[in-house]
Protein backbone atom coordinates (compact mmCIF):
# COMPACT_ATOMS: atom_id res chain seq x y z
CA UNK A 1 0.00 0.00 0.00
CA UNK A 2 1.66 3.48 -0.49
CA UNK A 3 1.05 6.58 0.92
CA UNK A 4 0.27 8.96 -1.24
CA UNK A 5 -1.33 12.21 0.03
CA UNK A 6 -3.94 13.58 -1.91
CA UNK A 7 -4.49 17.67 -1.76
CA UNK A 8 -6.28 20.13 -3.43
CA UNK A 9 -4.72 23.97 -3.99
CA UNK A 10 -6.66 26.82 -4.91
CA UNK A 11 -3.29 28.88 -5.74
CA UNK A 12 -0.60 27.35 -7.77
CA UNK A 13 1.93 29.92 -5.52
CA UNK A 14 0.95 27.50 -2.54
CA UNK A 15 2.93 24.63 -4.98
CA UNK A 16 6.94 24.28 -4.59
CA UNK A 17 7.71 25.98 -7.96
CA UNK A 18 11.35 23.77 -8.16
CA UNK A 19 8.68 20.73 -7.60
CA UNK A 20 6.14 21.37 -10.26
CA UNK A 21 8.61 22.19 -12.71
CA UNK A 22 10.53 18.62 -11.73
CA UNK A 23 7.02 17.26 -13.11
CA UNK A 24 7.18 19.37 -15.82
CA UNK A 25 10.51 18.68 -16.98
CA UNK A 26 10.66 18.78 -21.02
CA UNK A 27 7.04 18.43 -21.12
CA UNK A 28 4.79 21.49 -22.68
CA UNK A 29 6.25 25.08 -21.91
CA UNK A 30 2.26 25.86 -21.00
CA UNK A 31 2.34 22.99 -18.11
CA UNK A 32 5.28 24.82 -16.16
CA UNK A 33 4.70 27.07 -12.92
CA UNK A 34 5.45 30.00 -14.81
CA UNK A 35 3.00 30.16 -17.11
CA UNK A 36 -0.18 28.79 -15.16
CA UNK A 37 0.98 31.07 -12.46
CA UNK A 38 0.97 34.07 -14.53
CA UNK A 39 -2.84 33.36 -15.46
CA UNK A 40 -3.80 33.63 -12.03
CA UNK A 41 -1.53 36.56 -11.01
CA UNK A 42 -2.73 38.78 -13.81
CA UNK A 43 -6.80 37.67 -13.05
CA UNK A 44 -7.49 35.91 -16.46
CA UNK A 45 -7.36 32.59 -14.15
CA UNK A 46 -10.18 33.11 -10.87
CA UNK A 47 -13.10 32.60 -9.61
CA UNK A 48 -15.25 35.24 -10.51
CA UNK A 49 -14.20 34.53 -14.61
CA UNK A 50 -15.24 31.09 -14.29
CA UNK A 51 -12.07 29.83 -13.45
CA UNK A 52 -11.61 28.55 -10.45
CA UNK A 53 -8.02 27.12 -9.51
CA UNK A 54 -8.19 23.47 -7.54
CA UNK A 55 -4.69 21.71 -8.45
CA UNK A 56 -4.72 18.25 -7.49
CA UNK A 57 -1.01 16.73 -6.14
CA UNK A 58 0.12 13.88 -5.07
CA UNK A 59 3.00 14.04 -2.41
CA UNK A 60 4.57 11.45 -0.51
CA UNK A 61 6.77 11.75 2.50
CA UNK A 62 6.58 15.56 1.53
CA UNK A 63 7.69 15.76 -1.99
CA UNK A 64 5.00 16.20 -4.92
CA UNK A 65 4.88 13.34 -6.63
CA UNK A 66 1.73 13.96 -8.92
CA UNK A 67 0.00 16.73 -9.92
CA UNK A 68 -2.50 18.14 -12.92
CA UNK A 69 -3.49 21.48 -13.38
CA UNK A 70 -7.43 21.48 -12.41
CA UNK A 71 -10.15 24.20 -12.52
CA UNK A 72 -13.79 24.47 -11.40
CA UNK A 73 -15.72 25.71 -14.38
CA UNK A 74 -18.46 27.86 -14.27
CA UNK A 75 -18.81 27.59 -18.22
CA UNK A 76 -17.34 26.14 -21.09
CA UNK A 77 -15.37 28.96 -22.50
CA UNK A 78 -11.81 28.67 -23.59
CA UNK A 79 -11.82 25.15 -23.69
CA UNK A 80 -11.94 24.42 -27.00
CA UNK A 81 -13.12 20.82 -26.84
CA UNK A 82 -16.32 21.61 -27.42
CA UNK A 83 -19.58 20.53 -24.91
CA UNK A 84 -22.06 23.50 -25.11
CA UNK A 85 -24.42 20.45 -26.56
CA UNK A 86 -23.90 18.59 -23.53
CA UNK A 87 -25.04 21.33 -21.65
CA UNK A 88 -27.74 21.94 -23.10
CA UNK A 89 -28.57 18.21 -23.14
CA UNK A 90 -28.38 18.47 -19.56
CA UNK A 91 -30.34 21.34 -18.94
CA UNK A 92 -33.35 19.66 -20.86
CA UNK A 93 -32.96 16.77 -18.52
CA UNK A 94 -32.95 19.01 -14.95
CA UNK A 95 -29.39 17.86 -15.08
CA UNK A 96 -27.14 21.01 -13.29
CA UNK A 97 -24.23 20.82 -15.77
CA UNK A 98 -22.23 23.42 -13.82
CA UNK A 99 -19.48 23.74 -11.96
CA UNK A 100 -17.34 20.88 -13.79
CA UNK A 101 -14.02 19.92 -13.40
CA UNK A 102 -11.18 21.03 -15.94
CA UNK A 103 -8.00 19.53 -16.27
CA UNK A 104 -6.21 21.14 -18.88
CA UNK A 105 -4.57 24.32 -19.69
CA UNK A 106 -6.73 27.73 -19.59
CA UNK A 107 -7.36 29.18 -23.35
CA UNK A 108 -4.38 26.92 -24.96
CA UNK A 109 -5.65 23.91 -27.44
CA UNK A 110 -1.83 22.42 -27.33
CA UNK A 111 -1.23 18.70 -26.54
CA UNK A 112 0.89 17.43 -24.17
CA UNK A 113 0.83 15.72 -20.68
CA UNK A 114 -2.07 16.30 -18.52
CA UNK A 115 -1.30 14.43 -15.57
CA UNK A 116 2.59 15.09 -14.42
CA UNK A 117 4.29 12.63 -12.71
CA UNK A 118 8.22 12.26 -10.99
CA UNK A 119 10.59 10.42 -12.94
CA UNK A 120 11.43 7.17 -11.46
CA UNK A 121 7.61 7.13 -10.44
CA UNK A 122 5.24 4.71 -11.70
CA UNK A 123 3.60 6.57 -13.80
CA UNK A 124 0.35 4.29 -14.45
CA UNK A 125 -0.45 3.95 -11.03
CA UNK A 126 0.17 7.94 -10.50
CA UNK A 127 -2.09 8.30 -13.22
CA UNK A 128 -4.55 5.88 -12.01
CA UNK A 129 -5.18 7.50 -8.77
CA UNK A 130 -4.90 11.07 -10.08
CA UNK A 131 -8.38 10.07 -11.87
CA UNK A 132 -9.85 7.82 -9.36
CA UNK A 133 -9.47 11.22 -6.89
CA UNK A 134 -11.14 13.17 -10.10
CA UNK A 135 -14.08 11.29 -9.78
CA UNK A 136 -14.58 10.67 -6.51
CA UNK A 137 -13.86 14.65 -6.00
CA UNK A 138 -16.54 14.70 -8.29
CA UNK A 139 -19.00 12.52 -6.95
CA UNK A 140 -18.99 13.72 -3.51
CA UNK A 141 -19.61 17.02 -4.92
CA UNK A 142 -22.08 16.57 -7.04
CA UNK A 143 -20.70 18.32 -9.82
CA UNK A 144 -21.81 16.92 -13.42
CA UNK A 145 -18.62 15.82 -15.00
CA UNK A 146 -14.75 16.09 -15.24
CA UNK A 147 -13.06 17.28 -18.36
CA UNK A 148 -9.29 16.48 -19.40
CA UNK A 149 -8.48 17.60 -22.90
CA UNK A 150 -5.72 17.53 -25.13
CA UNK A 151 -4.22 14.91 -23.35
CA UNK A 152 -1.29 11.98 -24.04
CA UNK A 153 -2.44 8.22 -25.38
CA UNK A 154 -1.38 6.62 -22.07
CA UNK A 155 -3.58 9.11 -20.20
CA UNK A 156 -6.27 8.28 -22.02
CA UNK A 157 -5.64 4.11 -21.83
CA UNK A 158 -5.52 4.35 -17.85
CA UNK A 159 -8.71 6.89 -17.69
CA UNK A 160 -11.15 4.64 -19.64
CA UNK A 161 -9.95 1.91 -17.04
CA UNK A 162 -12.02 4.20 -14.56
CA UNK A 163 -15.39 5.44 -16.88
CA UNK A 164 -14.25 8.53 -18.86
CA UNK A 165 -15.65 8.60 -22.17
CA UNK A 166 -12.81 9.18 -25.18
CA UNK A 167 -13.60 12.31 -27.37
CA UNK A 168 -11.09 12.44 -30.76
CA UNK A 169 -10.73 15.99 -32.35
CA UNK A 170 -8.07 16.97 -34.92
CA UNK A 171 -5.54 19.95 -35.32
CA UNK A 172 -3.11 20.72 -38.50
CA UNK A 173 0.13 20.18 -37.76
CA UNK A 174 3.61 20.87 -40.04
CA UNK A 175 6.50 18.42 -39.60
CA UNK A 176 10.17 19.02 -40.65
CA UNK A 177 11.69 16.06 -41.09
CA UNK A 178 15.07 17.42 -41.54
CA UNK A 179 14.48 20.68 -44.05
CA UNK A 180 18.18 22.60 -44.68
CA UNK A 181 15.94 25.41 -45.86
CA UNK A 182 12.67 27.51 -46.77
CA UNK A 183 13.73 25.99 -50.60
CA UNK A 184 13.56 22.37 -49.39
CA UNK A 185 10.02 22.88 -47.38
CA UNK A 186 8.94 24.23 -51.04
CA UNK A 187 10.37 21.06 -52.68
CA UNK A 188 8.10 18.65 -50.66
CA UNK A 189 4.74 20.17 -52.24
CA UNK A 190 3.64 19.37 -55.54
CA UNK A 191 4.21 22.17 -57.93
CA UNK A 192 0.96 24.10 -58.68
CA UNK A 193 1.12 24.30 -54.51
CA UNK A 194 4.75 25.48 -54.78
CA UNK A 195 4.47 28.42 -57.61
CA UNK A 196 1.01 29.45 -54.94
CA UNK A 197 3.20 29.99 -52.13
CA UNK A 198 6.55 31.67 -53.57
CA UNK A 199 3.68 33.79 -54.85
CA UNK A 200 2.13 35.16 -51.95
CA UNK A 201 5.99 35.12 -50.34
CA UNK A 202 6.70 37.92 -53.19
CA UNK A 203 3.79 39.63 -52.57
CA UNK A 204 5.38 40.98 -49.12
CA UNK A 205 8.10 42.56 -50.68
CA UNK A 206 6.10 44.13 -53.28
CA UNK A 207 4.13 45.54 -50.84
CA UNK A 208 7.35 46.63 -48.56
CA UNK A 209 6.77 44.51 -45.96
CA UNK A 210 9.76 43.10 -43.97
CA UNK A 211 9.15 40.32 -41.30
CA UNK A 212 11.59 38.89 -38.59
CA UNK A 213 11.10 36.28 -36.40
CA UNK A 214 12.82 37.43 -32.54
CA UNK A 215 13.39 35.01 -30.10
CA UNK A 216 14.10 34.88 -26.30
CA UNK A 217 16.23 37.61 -25.36
CA UNK A 218 16.42 39.29 -28.49
CA UNK A 219 12.69 40.24 -27.89
CA UNK A 220 12.86 44.07 -26.44
CA UNK A 221 10.51 44.90 -24.05
CA UNK A 222 9.14 47.51 -26.49
CA UNK A 223 7.89 45.00 -28.47
CA UNK A 224 5.72 43.10 -25.52
CA UNK A 225 3.14 45.89 -25.07
CA UNK A 226 2.40 45.80 -29.19
CA UNK A 227 2.10 42.14 -29.14
CA UNK A 228 -0.32 42.77 -26.79
CA UNK A 229 -2.26 45.27 -28.63
CA UNK A 230 -2.20 43.13 -31.83
CA UNK A 231 -3.71 40.47 -29.74
CA UNK A 232 -6.62 42.64 -28.82
CA UNK A 233 -6.80 43.64 -32.39
CA UNK A 234 -7.30 40.39 -33.66
CA UNK A 235 -9.71 39.87 -30.69
CA UNK A 236 -12.09 42.90 -31.33
CA UNK A 237 -12.45 41.93 -34.98
CA UNK A 238 -13.96 38.42 -34.58
CA UNK A 239 -17.62 38.74 -33.28
CA UNK A 240 -17.04 35.32 -31.47
CA UNK A 241 -14.14 36.35 -30.05
CA UNK A 242 -13.28 36.79 -25.87
CA UNK A 243 -10.40 38.55 -24.38
CA UNK A 244 -9.20 36.08 -21.97
CA UNK A 245 -5.73 37.67 -21.41
CA UNK A 246 -4.77 41.04 -20.02
CA UNK A 247 -1.61 43.27 -20.65
CA UNK A 248 -0.30 42.45 -17.23
CA UNK A 249 -0.17 38.16 -18.36
CA UNK A 250 1.89 39.27 -21.44
CA UNK A 251 4.18 41.57 -18.60
CA UNK A 252 4.72 38.58 -16.41
CA UNK A 253 5.61 35.89 -19.51
CA UNK A 254 7.53 38.21 -21.21
CA UNK A 255 9.51 38.34 -17.67
CA UNK A 256 9.58 34.81 -16.65
CA UNK A 257 9.47 32.60 -20.13
CA UNK A 258 11.14 34.89 -22.58
CA UNK A 259 13.82 32.00 -22.63
CA UNK A 260 10.65 30.17 -24.50
CA UNK A 261 8.81 33.01 -26.37
CA UNK A 262 9.35 34.02 -30.26
CA UNK A 263 7.55 36.70 -31.33
CA UNK A 264 7.55 37.45 -35.48
CA UNK A 265 6.78 40.50 -36.20
CA UNK A 266 5.80 42.36 -39.85
CA UNK A 267 6.99 46.01 -40.13
CA UNK A 268 5.78 48.14 -43.12
CA UNK A 269 7.08 51.94 -43.35
CA UNK A 270 9.62 51.28 -39.83
CA UNK A 271 5.99 50.47 -38.00
CA UNK A 272 4.79 47.62 -36.90
CA UNK A 273 1.88 46.12 -38.75
CA UNK A 274 0.83 42.41 -37.47
CA UNK A 275 2.64 40.19 -35.54
CA UNK A 276 2.36 36.79 -33.36
CA UNK A 277 2.70 35.76 -30.24
CA UNK A 278 4.36 31.91 -29.87
CA UNK A 279 5.86 29.59 -27.76
CA UNK A 280 8.66 26.68 -28.25
CA UNK A 281 10.38 24.40 -26.05
CA UNK A 282 12.10 21.16 -26.61
CA UNK A 283 11.73 20.98 -30.25
CA UNK A 284 8.06 22.61 -30.92
CA UNK A 285 6.97 25.75 -31.96
CA UNK A 286 3.01 26.35 -30.48
CA UNK A 287 1.45 29.49 -32.69
CA UNK A 288 -0.43 30.97 -30.27
CA UNK A 289 -1.57 34.78 -30.89
CA UNK A 290 -1.56 36.67 -33.86
CA UNK A 291 -3.23 40.29 -35.27
CA UNK A 292 -2.80 43.16 -37.60
CA UNK A 293 -3.15 46.70 -37.29
CA UNK A 294 -3.26 46.81 -41.22
CA UNK A 295 -4.46 45.13 -43.89
CA UNK A 296 -2.11 43.49 -46.41
CA UNK A 297 -2.67 40.66 -48.83
CA UNK A 298 -1.33 37.23 -47.88
CA UNK A 299 0.04 39.42 -44.62
CA UNK A 300 -1.52 36.45 -42.61
CA UNK A 301 0.27 33.37 -44.66
CA UNK A 302 3.23 34.66 -44.42
CA UNK A 303 3.49 35.92 -40.75
CA UNK A 304 1.96 33.14 -39.11
CA UNK A 305 2.92 30.00 -41.56
CA UNK A 306 6.14 31.12 -43.87
CA UNK A 307 8.09 33.20 -41.09
CA UNK A 308 7.15 30.32 -38.69
CA UNK A 309 8.19 27.53 -40.67
CA UNK A 310 11.50 29.17 -42.08
CA UNK A 311 12.01 30.02 -37.90
CA UNK A 312 11.50 26.40 -37.08
CA UNK A 313 14.06 25.33 -40.25
CA UNK A 314 16.61 27.40 -39.17
CA UNK A 315 16.39 26.90 -35.20
CA UNK A 316 16.20 23.13 -36.05
CA UNK A 317 12.24 22.52 -34.82
CA UNK A 318 10.82 19.28 -35.47
CA UNK A 319 7.42 20.46 -35.09
CA UNK A 320 5.06 23.24 -35.45
CA UNK A 321 1.10 23.26 -33.90
CA UNK A 322 -0.94 26.68 -34.82
CA UNK A 323 -3.62 25.57 -32.43
CA UNK A 324 -7.23 25.25 -33.23
CA UNK A 325 -9.28 25.19 -36.63
CA UNK A 326 -7.66 26.78 -40.02
CA UNK A 327 -8.92 23.92 -42.75
CA UNK A 328 -6.74 26.58 -44.77
CA UNK A 329 -3.37 25.37 -43.29
CA UNK A 330 -3.60 22.19 -44.87
CA UNK A 331 -2.64 24.30 -48.10
CA UNK A 332 0.65 25.23 -46.55
CA UNK A 333 1.98 21.65 -45.09
CA UNK A 334 0.14 20.99 -42.01
CA UNK A 335 -1.68 17.75 -42.78
CA UNK A 336 -3.95 16.98 -40.06
CA UNK A 337 -3.11 14.85 -36.54
CA UNK A 338 -5.86 13.65 -33.96
CA UNK A 339 -6.40 15.09 -30.72
CA UNK A 340 -8.06 13.46 -27.70
CA UNK A 341 -9.79 13.93 -24.98
CA UNK A 342 -11.55 12.12 -21.88
CA UNK A 343 -14.52 12.95 -20.11
CA UNK A 344 -16.28 11.71 -16.95
CA UNK A 345 -19.60 11.86 -16.72
CA UNK A 346 -21.82 11.81 -13.49
CA UNK A 347 -25.42 10.77 -14.49
CA UNK A 348 -26.30 7.81 -15.44
CA UNK A 349 -28.81 8.85 -18.45
CA UNK A 350 -26.62 11.58 -19.44
CA UNK A 351 -23.49 9.06 -19.92
CA UNK A 352 -25.03 7.05 -21.95
CA UNK A 353 -26.30 9.92 -24.22
CA UNK A 354 -22.72 11.37 -24.56
CA UNK A 355 -21.19 8.15 -25.20
CA UNK A 356 -23.61 7.27 -28.51
CA UNK A 357 -22.43 11.19 -29.59
CA UNK A 358 -19.06 9.88 -29.10
CA UNK A 359 -19.40 6.85 -30.73
CA UNK A 360 -20.67 7.92 -33.83
CA UNK A 361 -18.20 11.11 -33.56
CA UNK A 362 -15.47 9.39 -33.20
CA UNK A 363 -15.70 7.10 -36.25
CA UNK A 364 -17.14 10.01 -38.40
CA UNK A 365 -13.63 11.78 -37.39
CA UNK A 366 -11.65 9.06 -38.69
CA UNK A 367 -13.38 8.85 -42.08
CA UNK A 368 -12.11 12.61 -42.02
CA UNK A 369 -8.95 12.52 -41.06
CA UNK A 370 -8.45 9.33 -43.31
CA UNK A 371 -10.16 12.00 -46.46
CA UNK A 372 -7.67 14.78 -45.26
CA UNK A 373 -4.36 12.52 -45.75
CA UNK A 374 -5.37 12.20 -48.64
CA UNK A 375 -5.65 15.52 -50.08
CA UNK A 376 -2.30 16.57 -48.74
CA UNK A 377 -0.55 19.27 -50.17
CA UNK A 378 2.49 17.55 -49.78
CA UNK A 379 4.35 14.89 -52.20
CA UNK A 380 4.22 11.25 -51.19
CA UNK A 381 8.07 11.03 -49.98
CA UNK A 382 7.39 14.50 -48.19
CA UNK A 383 4.73 12.65 -45.78
CA UNK A 384 6.79 9.97 -45.56
CA UNK A 385 9.67 11.29 -43.99
CA UNK A 386 12.02 12.54 -46.51
CA UNK A 387 12.39 16.23 -47.69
Amino acid sequence: MNDWQARIVDDITRIDRAQWDALVGAESPFLEWDWLASLEEAQCVQPERGWAPQHLTLESGGRLIAACPLYLKGHSEGEFVFDHEWAHAAQGAGIAYYPKLLVAVPFTPANGMRFLTAPGQPRAELVRRLGEVLTQVCEQNRLSSVHVNFCRADEVAVLAGLGFLERVGLQYHWQNPGYGSFEDYLGAFRSKRRTKIRHERRAMEAQGVTIRALHGEAIPDRLVPIVYRLYQQHIDNLTWGRLYLNPRFFELVAQRLRRNLCFIVAEQGGEVIAGTFNVQKQGVFYGRYWGAFREVPFLHFNVCYYAAIEHCISQGLRRMEPGAGGDFKQLRGFDPHPTHSMHFIADPALRAAVARHLERERARMGLVIEHLNAQSQLKLDARQGGP
